[in-house]
């Protein structure tokens, strides 16, 4: 039995760190402080996707349907597959249409001592013949944990709530409380829409690592399954991973690109790619989702030729 938990945390004050997410390895060295270490150890750690507390409606592949108010605030059941990227991509393409979404997903930038800071809520103005004359977006931060040794999950919530991520936690910042977490078996999810495919994308939902300056990490080749022509095509990013005062850099294949699959094992691909693959996986690496597709859906054989972002 593969289980994770899904952690789902309100920020209460600002945070000062990566843009695009709290790294898993922050989200680690976190639960280290409230752990033992023969417990803290078996951790992984997946990165923490900012969600806005807006409305939203479930996406069409989700197994529930319908609108529901400050869906991001609160974790859904999980069925199927699908229902795990809920929140895990960065356009949160289930805000409401009818809602200013494109300045509902963007973070506030708020200066801290000279440094951009996320702000921990958005405050919109509104129109004078509003009834209110500002709406207030709380934001939170989505991640989920698995274990090499079941016995460690869950954790409890005295030792998940009120983590602190990101710069300057000792003036506050990056504080939060957990607002939701609960269990998922990965072996008791709905994968039929895999099952019933004939053809395969691949997601990049975290960056893939390529090259490691960290000790003893080995270095990798994009993988065999992967279907891309000219390994050149793919976009790069460079990250960072910080071991007390050491800096050592990555080298990834950037988050958001879309590759083809050449795998003939879509649901455990899934699977693997729910607890991540290749190197620094245990801090967030390598987290990928298998979408199916039919062969003339559109934009899916440029994707494949022209791999590309779609954050």
């Amino acid at each position: 039995m593969t289980r994770i938990q899904q952690v789902h945390w309100e920020l209460d004050m600002d945070y000062l760190g990566h843009p695009y997410y709290v790294s898993g390895n922050a989200i680690y060295h976190a639960l280290g402080m409230q752990l033992e270490h023969d417990v803290h150890q078996h951790i992984n750690a997946s990165h923490g996707m900012f969600v806005p507390g807006q409305f939203g409606t479930f996406p069409e592949e989700h197994s529930q349907s319908g609108i529901r108010p400050y869906m991001g605030s609160s974790l859904p059941d999980v069925e199927r597959y699908d229902d795990l990227f809920l929140f895990r991509h960065p356009d949160h393409p289930w805000l409401l249409d009818t809602r200013p979404r494109d300045g509902l997903n963007a973070h506030d930038i708020r200066f801290q001592s000279g440094m951009p800071a996320l702000a921990h809520e958005t405050i919109m103005g509104r129109p004078d013949d509003a009834r209110k004359q500002q709406q207030t977006t709380r934001w939170y931060v989505n991640a989920y944990l698995h274990a090499d040794d079941p016995d460690v999950l869950p954790l409890g919530e005295d030792v998940l709530d009120g983590l602190q991520f990101g710069g300057k936690r000792n003036y506050g910042y990056g504080t939060t409380t957990l607002k939701d977490t609960q269990v998922v078996d990965l072996e008791a999810v709905d994968y039929s829409r895999l099952e019933d495919g004939e053809a395969f994308i691949l997601e990049l939902v975290t960056p893939f690592v390529l090259r490691s300056e960290y000790p003893k990490a080995n270095n990798v080749d994009v993988p065999w399954w992967w279907s891309v022509d000219d390994e050149a095509q793919l976009r790069h990013r460079l990250e960072k991973v910080i071991e007390g005062g050491d800096v050592y850099e990555l080298e990834t294949v950037d988050h958001g690109v879309v590759v083809g699959y050449d795998g003939d094992r879509p649901v455990e691909t899934a699977m693997s790619g729910l607890t991540r693959v290749g190197n620094h996986s245990k801090y967030g690496f390598g987290e990928l989702r298998v979408k199916p597709v039919t062969p003339d859906e559109t934009n899916v054989k440029k994707q494949i030729e022209k791999p590309k972002s779609e954050h």
